[in-house]
Protein backbone atom coordinates (compact mmCIF):
# COMPACT_ATOMS: atom_id res chain seq x y z
CA UNK A 1 0.00 0.00 0.00
CA UNK A 2 1.36 3.32 -1.27
CA UNK A 3 0.57 6.57 -0.10
CA UNK A 4 1.98 10.24 -0.98
CA UNK A 5 2.49 13.58 1.14
CA UNK A 6 3.19 16.53 -0.08
CA UNK A 7 4.26 19.45 2.30
CA UNK A 8 4.39 22.60 1.66
CA UNK A 9 6.13 24.38 4.04
CA UNK A 10 7.95 27.99 4.37
CA UNK A 11 11.35 27.12 3.41
CA UNK A 12 10.88 24.06 0.88
CA UNK A 13 8.14 22.00 -0.50
CA UNK A 14 8.87 18.33 -0.43
CA UNK A 15 7.46 15.08 -1.42
CA UNK A 16 7.13 11.57 0.01
CA UNK A 17 5.80 8.55 -1.51
CA UNK A 18 6.34 5.59 0.56
CA UNK A 19 4.92 2.69 1.96
CA UNK A 20 4.18 0.05 5.36
CA UNK A 21 7.42 -2.15 6.12
CA UNK A 22 8.32 -4.12 8.72
CA UNK A 23 10.35 -1.34 10.33
CA UNK A 24 7.91 1.33 10.00
CA UNK A 25 7.71 3.47 7.15
CA UNK A 26 9.73 2.58 3.60
CA UNK A 27 10.35 5.20 1.50
CA UNK A 28 10.08 4.87 -2.62
CA UNK A 29 10.15 8.47 -3.87
CA UNK A 30 11.31 11.92 -2.61
CA UNK A 31 11.13 15.42 -4.57
CA UNK A 32 11.76 18.81 -3.23
CA UNK A 33 11.85 22.70 -4.45
CA UNK A 34 12.90 25.71 -2.42
CA UNK A 35 10.35 28.66 -2.40
CA UNK A 36 11.20 30.45 0.41
CA UNK A 37 7.40 30.95 1.02
CA UNK A 38 8.23 32.52 5.04
CA UNK A 39 10.66 34.91 3.66
CA UNK A 40 7.71 36.77 1.65
CA UNK A 41 5.09 36.48 4.44
CA UNK A 42 8.06 38.01 6.70
CA UNK A 43 8.37 40.77 4.84
CA UNK A 44 4.98 41.66 2.55
CA UNK A 45 2.58 39.47 4.86
CA UNK A 46 0.92 37.47 2.06
CA UNK A 47 2.10 35.61 -1.29
CA UNK A 48 2.43 37.14 -4.61
CA UNK A 49 1.02 36.20 -7.34
CA UNK A 50 4.07 34.94 -8.80
CA UNK A 51 5.23 32.46 -5.82
CA UNK A 52 1.58 31.09 -5.76
CA UNK A 53 1.87 30.38 -9.64
CA UNK A 54 5.59 28.82 -8.63
CA UNK A 55 4.25 26.98 -5.63
CA UNK A 56 1.53 25.67 -7.49
CA UNK A 57 3.51 24.48 -10.67
CA UNK A 58 5.67 22.32 -7.91
CA UNK A 59 2.66 20.51 -6.13
CA UNK A 60 1.33 19.94 -10.02
CA UNK A 61 4.66 18.18 -10.31
CA UNK A 62 5.09 15.95 -7.40
CA UNK A 63 1.63 14.89 -7.42
CA UNK A 64 2.03 13.80 -11.44
CA UNK A 65 5.15 11.85 -9.60
CA UNK A 66 3.09 10.58 -6.78
CA UNK A 67 0.55 9.40 -8.99
CA UNK A 68 3.30 7.33 -11.10
CA UNK A 69 4.05 5.71 -8.38
CA UNK A 70 0.15 4.09 -7.96
CA UNK A 71 -0.07 5.62 -4.64
CA UNK A 72 -4.05 4.89 -2.97
CA UNK A 73 -4.00 8.31 -1.57
CA UNK A 74 -2.13 11.83 -2.11
CA UNK A 75 -2.62 13.68 1.33
CA UNK A 76 -1.68 17.76 0.24
CA UNK A 77 -0.47 20.06 3.15
CA UNK A 78 0.35 23.62 4.24
CA UNK A 79 2.38 24.23 7.47
CA UNK A 80 2.91 27.64 8.57
CA UNK A 81 2.34 29.42 5.53
CA UNK A 82 -0.93 28.28 5.11
CA UNK A 83 -1.72 29.89 8.67
CA UNK A 84 0.14 33.00 8.36
CA UNK A 85 -0.40 34.05 5.40
CA UNK A 86 -3.07 36.99 4.33
CA UNK A 87 -4.05 35.46 1.46
CA UNK A 88 -4.23 31.79 2.51
CA UNK A 89 -7.32 31.18 1.16
CA UNK A 90 -5.93 32.23 -2.74
CA UNK A 91 -2.74 29.77 -1.80
CA UNK A 92 -4.42 26.75 -0.79
CA UNK A 93 -7.48 27.29 -3.80
CA UNK A 94 -4.50 27.30 -6.10
CA UNK A 95 -2.68 24.46 -4.67
CA UNK A 96 -6.15 22.34 -4.57
CA UNK A 97 -6.57 22.68 -7.99
CA UNK A 98 -2.51 21.73 -9.23
CA UNK A 99 -2.69 18.90 -7.23
CA UNK A 100 -6.14 17.90 -8.06
CA UNK A 101 -7.15 16.73 -4.58
CA UNK A 102 -8.31 19.03 -1.89
CA UNK A 103 -5.08 20.78 0.12
CA UNK A 104 -5.38 21.39 3.92
CA UNK A 105 -3.90 23.87 6.54
CA UNK A 106 -2.37 21.88 9.53
CA UNK A 107 -3.41 23.41 12.82
CA UNK A 108 -0.40 23.94 15.16
CA UNK A 109 -1.53 20.95 17.49
CA UNK A 110 -1.49 19.06 13.89
CA UNK A 111 1.59 19.94 13.21
CA UNK A 112 3.20 19.61 16.52
CA UNK A 113 1.27 15.63 16.51
CA UNK A 114 2.69 14.72 12.92
CA UNK A 115 6.47 15.46 13.43
CA UNK A 116 6.02 13.76 17.36
CA UNK A 117 5.02 10.58 15.26
CA UNK A 118 7.73 11.01 12.61
CA UNK A 119 10.58 11.59 14.96
CA UNK A 120 9.86 8.62 17.01
CA UNK A 121 9.25 6.55 14.30
CA UNK A 122 12.45 7.13 13.24
CA UNK A 123 14.52 7.53 16.12
CA UNK A 124 17.65 5.48 16.49
CA UNK A 125 17.75 5.68 20.15
CA UNK A 126 16.33 4.33 23.15
CA UNK A 127 13.54 6.43 24.74
CA UNK A 128 12.42 6.66 28.12
CA UNK A 129 9.07 7.45 29.34
CA UNK A 130 8.67 10.95 28.75
CA UNK A 131 10.31 13.03 25.63
CA UNK A 132 9.89 16.31 23.70
CA UNK A 133 10.29 16.68 20.09
CA UNK A 134 11.10 19.88 18.49
CA UNK A 135 10.46 20.64 14.92
CA UNK A 136 12.26 23.86 13.60
CA UNK A 137 10.60 25.11 10.17
CA UNK A 138 11.15 27.72 8.19
CA UNK A 139 8.50 30.27 10.21
CA UNK A 140 7.27 28.01 13.00
CA UNK A 141 8.95 26.19 15.35
CA UNK A 142 6.68 23.21 17.16
CA UNK A 143 7.44 21.68 21.08
CA UNK A 144 5.51 18.41 21.46
CA UNK A 145 6.02 16.68 25.08
CA UNK A 146 4.34 12.75 25.28
CA UNK A 147 5.24 8.64 25.92
CA UNK A 148 6.67 7.77 22.54
CA UNK A 149 3.52 5.31 22.41
CA UNK A 150 1.27 8.02 22.32
CA UNK A 151 0.33 11.26 20.52
CA UNK A 152 1.64 13.99 22.42
CA UNK A 153 -0.30 15.26 25.44
CA UNK A 154 1.61 18.67 25.53
CA UNK A 155 2.20 20.81 22.55
CA UNK A 156 3.27 24.49 21.56
CA UNK A 157 3.85 26.16 18.68
CA UNK A 158 5.68 29.63 18.14
CA UNK A 159 5.59 31.69 15.22
CA UNK A 160 9.17 31.98 14.48
CA UNK A 161 10.88 29.68 12.37
CA UNK A 162 14.84 29.90 10.70
CA UNK A 163 13.59 32.13 7.97
CA UNK A 164 11.55 34.65 9.61
CA UNK A 165 14.34 35.13 11.60
CA UNK A 166 16.92 35.22 9.28
CA UNK A 167 14.77 38.04 7.20
CA UNK A 168 14.67 40.01 10.33
CA UNK A 169 18.19 39.74 10.97
CA UNK A 170 19.75 41.53 14.41
CA UNK A 171 20.78 39.58 17.06
CA UNK A 172 19.55 36.32 16.21
CA UNK A 173 19.94 34.45 19.74
CA UNK A 174 18.63 37.37 21.00
CA UNK A 175 15.10 36.69 18.70
CA UNK A 176 15.05 33.36 19.88
CA UNK A 177 15.05 34.07 23.20
CA UNK A 178 12.09 36.86 23.03
CA UNK A 179 9.97 34.04 21.30
CA UNK A 180 10.18 32.04 23.63
CA UNK A 181 10.21 33.71 26.89
CA UNK A 182 6.90 32.85 27.76
CA UNK A 183 7.28 28.74 27.30
CA UNK A 184 7.51 26.66 29.60
CA UNK A 185 7.39 22.93 28.71
CA UNK A 186 7.05 20.02 31.07
CA UNK A 187 10.21 18.38 32.63
CA UNK A 188 11.39 15.39 29.94
CA UNK A 189 14.42 12.68 30.18
CA UNK A 190 15.16 12.95 26.60
CA UNK A 191 14.51 15.41 23.42
CA UNK A 192 14.17 14.50 19.84
CA UNK A 193 14.71 17.54 17.03
CA UNK A 194 13.52 17.17 13.53
CA UNK A 195 13.41 19.74 10.07
CA UNK A 196 16.23 21.06 7.78
CA UNK A 197 17.79 23.37 10.61
CA UNK A 198 18.58 20.05 12.99
CA UNK A 199 19.90 17.79 10.03
CA UNK A 200 22.18 20.65 8.87
CA UNK A 201 23.54 20.67 12.51
CA UNK A 202 24.47 17.28 12.35
CA UNK A 203 25.75 17.92 9.43
CA UNK A 204 28.44 20.43 11.22
CA UNK A 205 28.61 18.72 14.84
CA UNK A 206 27.00 14.96 14.84
CA UNK A 207 23.46 13.79 15.93
CA UNK A 208 23.87 14.99 19.51
CA UNK A 209 23.10 18.69 20.47
CA UNK A 210 23.64 19.82 23.76
CA UNK A 211 25.28 23.29 24.82
CA UNK A 212 28.67 22.22 24.00
CA UNK A 213 27.70 20.82 20.74
CA UNK A 214 25.42 23.79 19.78
CA UNK A 215 28.10 26.45 20.84
CA UNK A 216 30.27 24.47 18.72
CA UNK A 217 28.12 24.68 15.54
CA UNK A 218 27.07 28.29 16.28
CA UNK A 219 30.88 29.13 16.03
CA UNK A 220 31.35 27.10 12.74
CA UNK A 221 28.13 28.83 10.92
CA UNK A 222 29.25 32.52 12.45
CA UNK A 223 33.23 31.84 10.93
CA UNK A 224 32.31 29.80 7.40
CA UNK A 225 30.59 31.59 4.11
CA UNK A 226 27.20 30.16 3.20
CA UNK A 227 29.26 28.73 0.35
CA UNK A 228 32.10 27.31 2.85
CA UNK A 229 29.30 25.20 4.91
CA UNK A 230 28.27 23.77 1.66
CA UNK A 231 31.03 22.48 0.51
CA UNK A 232 32.75 21.63 3.46
CA UNK A 233 29.85 19.94 5.58
CA UNK A 234 27.60 19.39 2.69
CA UNK A 235 25.08 21.24 3.97
CA UNK A 236 22.40 22.21 1.29
CA UNK A 237 23.69 25.48 -0.48
CA UNK A 238 20.34 27.37 0.10
CA UNK A 239 19.67 25.72 3.60
CA UNK A 240 23.09 27.28 4.47
CA UNK A 241 22.06 30.80 4.50
CA UNK A 242 19.79 30.64 7.23
CA UNK A 243 21.52 28.10 9.56
CA UNK A 244 22.61 30.80 11.47
CA UNK A 245 19.06 31.13 12.57
CA UNK A 246 18.00 27.54 12.94
CA UNK A 247 21.21 27.29 15.00
CA UNK A 248 19.84 29.85 17.56
CA UNK A 249 16.50 28.34 17.99
CA UNK A 250 18.05 25.10 18.36
CA UNK A 251 20.28 26.47 21.15
CA UNK A 252 17.13 28.21 22.61
CA UNK A 253 14.65 24.95 22.73
CA UNK A 254 17.47 23.25 23.98
CA UNK A 255 17.78 25.53 27.19
CA UNK A 256 14.47 25.52 27.62
CA UNK A 257 14.31 21.72 27.60
CA UNK A 258 17.38 21.13 29.80
CA UNK A 259 18.32 17.53 27.63
CA UNK A 260 20.47 17.49 24.88
CA UNK A 261 18.67 17.06 21.75
CA UNK A 262 18.80 14.07 19.13
CA UNK A 263 18.45 14.46 15.86
CA UNK A 264 16.06 11.95 13.88
CA UNK A 265 15.93 11.46 9.97
CA UNK A 266 12.31 11.50 10.31
CA UNK A 267 9.56 13.91 10.91
CA UNK A 268 6.60 15.53 9.99
CA UNK A 269 6.01 13.49 6.06
CA UNK A 270 6.86 10.13 8.05
CA UNK A 271 4.15 11.08 10.69
CA UNK A 272 1.53 12.13 7.67
CA UNK A 273 2.61 8.97 5.86
CA UNK A 274 1.82 7.11 9.25
CA UNK A 275 -1.31 8.90 9.49
CA UNK A 276 -2.62 8.13 6.02
CA UNK A 277 -1.71 4.67 5.90
CA UNK A 278 -3.63 3.99 9.29
CA UNK A 279 -6.35 5.89 7.53
CA UNK A 280 -6.43 3.69 4.85
CA UNK A 281 -6.39 1.00 7.18
CA UNK A 282 -9.21 1.61 9.18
Amino acid sequence: MRVGVIDVGSNTTRLLVASAGSGGVVPIDKAKVRLSLGEEIERFGAVSDVHVAAAAKAVRNMADIARSERVESLDVFLTAPGRQAANSAQLVAALSRAAGVRARVLSKEEEGTLAYRGAVLTADVALPERIAVCDIGGASTEIAVGSPGSDPAWIESVDLGSVRLTTRGGDLRAGAAAAFAGVTPPQVEAALAVGGSARAARRLVGPELGPAELAEAIEIAATKAPRQLSRRYGVDRARAEIVPAGLALLAEVQALLGVPLHVCSGGIREGAVLASLDALAA
